[in-house]
């Protein structure tokens, strides 16, 4: 298992991936907007971030811009991601980690080839699961 940082931002992702980029002496080795999603956004929307990865030396963060209506609040904005290989063992820690917690979206699998969900533990801290399908 693997655990990197998600930050959310409210509509200036890209702006804070380069500056992090620029200043961190990173990489930004994935950027995707909202339009190339499979769910309806409003059209200001779709040149903002769905989801990008920062490559800093040996740490990744990964980041994306929050949607209208999923507003961004300090303390919100940093969840823990967990990629798994093996989907029995998510589904074991996502059910253990809920528990107590509140389940924000339940694990499914998604566009992007992979089984997802995520919660908020009984202590607050969110969470996101991954795991990518055997294709």
């Amino acid at each position: 298992m693997e655990v990197q940082p998600y930050l959310n931002f409210e509509g200036n992702c890209e702006e804070a991936l380069n500056f992090y980029k620029e200043t961190l002496n990173g990489e930004i080795r994935m950027l995707s907007y909202f339009d190339s999603a499979q769910m309806e956004v409003p059209e200001a929307y779709k040149k903002k971030v769905l989801h990008a990865v920062l490559q800093l030396d040996k740490a990744t963060i990964m980041a994306s811009d929050c949607l209208p209506n999923h507003p961004l609040t300090i303390g919100n904005n940093v969840t823990l991601s967990l990629n798994f290989e093996d989907v029995a063992q998510m589904e074991t820690a996502f059910a253990n980690l809920a528990a107590g917690g509140q389940v924000t979206m339940a694990l499914q699998d998604t566009f992007w080839g992979a089984r997802f969900g995520m919660l908020t533990d009984k202590f607050g801290i969110n969470w996101m699961f991954n795991c990518e399908q055997k294709k």
